[in-house]
């Protein structure tokens, strides 16, 4: 079973084990979040689980699925940089590697009946191992709410966390943290204040602005203010320094896998600085041709992303479109971060298209204005063609 520590995870376990009977081993991935490995692992054996494995992920899930999903540009509608959809295909993938390992019969996740994690996870497993059956405890009746996660926790003196009584959910990683509660499912209501919990306000964030310097090498992440660093180690820093600035949160409405629209709470420092940064890169690399191809192409791999459909040949053959046009990406940006904004305010590459002097106003000015006359006289002519259509139109009556 797929283990995040959390209260629904928590009463899977013990479900799964007085209700079902089945010896339960649990898997948990590092990806940054706020929990150790080591307390995830003593917690689930205090559910009862069998065994409980974990792993440092970090480097892994920014290096195969994030940073891919950056240079592809994909972006859901909302905005949001899909933290929770990146992850999911990644830690399936564990689960059924251990699962095919130690001769499992099941799998379990504790995803509910209107989650988009039931699809991703379910799509991932089809993928992988459909041999595999796959149990979900909380599309069971008494857990088809919090409330009755909550319930049976207390009725069975469940071993979990003080925060797992509350209204709200956190579902966190290196590449941002999703949030969801109750007190923020009235549209017109601001989210309260509290439910932030790893990024300033831009009110209460420094009156000094922060200029900082990100290096790519063919669209990854590679340097921060010059300095090559680790993709963990960037990362980490680019969370904390977009936190302190206020930079990085989101107040969405989503619309889940099953169609029903629902408000999410986003903070993603880190991913908010590196793709504003990249989009600027690509600004002065990529030709107007490209760029147009990579929207229509991101569209379609944020769907999948967004649906679990990671481990298809669709979504391989639009990485190496991707990686095709990313091998120029190749250059550093200037980001300035003042109370939750982050703008760009320099940006440079050896493969820059940009020409100084063909597009200055100034002295240095090289372009041949004698063929600009000629330019737009082979560019009007399919306008002027049409214009002649649509006039015998109107003369026919038709």
């Amino acid at each position: 079973m797929a283990y995040s520590g959390g209260l629904d995870a928590s009463v899977c376990i013990h479900w799964l084990r007085r209700s079902r009977g089945y010896e339960v081993i649990t898997f948990s991935a590092d990806l940054g979040q706020d929990i150790s490995a080591e307390s995830l692992a003593n917690r689930a054996l205090a559910l009862g689980a069998t065994s409980a494995l974990s792993s440092d992920l970090r480097e892994r899930f920014l290096k195969e699925f994030a940073f891919p999903a950056l240079v592809a540009g994909a972006r859901a509608m909302s905005g949001s940089y899909l933290s929770i959809a990146l992850s999911r295909p990644f830690i399936t993938a564990e689960v059924v590697r251990i699962a095919q390992e130690v001769n499992c019969d099941f799998i379990a996740h504790g995803g509910r009946g209107k989650s988009n994690d039931q699809a991703r996870f379910q799509a991932c497993v089809d993928a992988l191992a459909p041999q595999l059956r796959v149990i979900a405890p909380l599309r069971e009746k008494q857990f088809l709410s919090r409330n009755g996660a909550i319930e049976y926790a207390k009725r069975y003196g469940l071993p979990v966390g003080e925060t797992d009584h509350k209204t709200y959910s956190y579902d966190q990683n290196l590449w941002g943290t999703a949030i969801g509660s109750t007190d923020i499912e009235d549209l017109w209501a601001e989210p309260p204040a509290g439910l932030f919990g790893g990024t300033k306000s831009p009110e209460e964030a420094p009156d000094k602005v922060t200029y900082i310097e990100v290096g790519f090498r063919k669209g990854e992440p590679v340097s921060l203010d010059s300095e090559a660093l680790a993709s963990v180690l960037l990362v980490e820093r680019l969370n904390r320094m977009g936190a302190q600035n206020g930079v990085g949160r989101l107040d969405a409405v989503e619309t889940r896998i099953t169609g029903i629209k629902a408000r999410m709470v986003y903070e993603s420092p880190g991913a908010h600085i590196l793709y504003t940064a990249l989009g600027a890169l690509e600004e002065v690399i990529l030709p107007e041709s490209v760029l147009e191809a990579k929207r229509l192409a991101s569209v379609r791999y944020t769907e999948l992303i967004h649906k679990g459909l990671w481990f298809t040949g669709e979504r391989e053959a639009l990485d190496a479109f991707f990686r095709k046009i990313g091998a120029t990406l190749t250059g550093a940006v200037r980001v300035k971060l003042y109370k939750g904004n982050c703008t760009v305010v320099g940006r440079k590459s050896e493969f820059s298209l940009y020409d100084r002097t063909l597009a200055t106003i100034g002295p240095e000015d090289r372009f041949d204005y004698t063929a600009a006359a000629g330019f737009l006289e082979i560019t009007g002519i399919p306008v002027r063609l049409e214009s002649r259509q649509r006039k015998k139109i109107s003369d026919s009556g038709d």
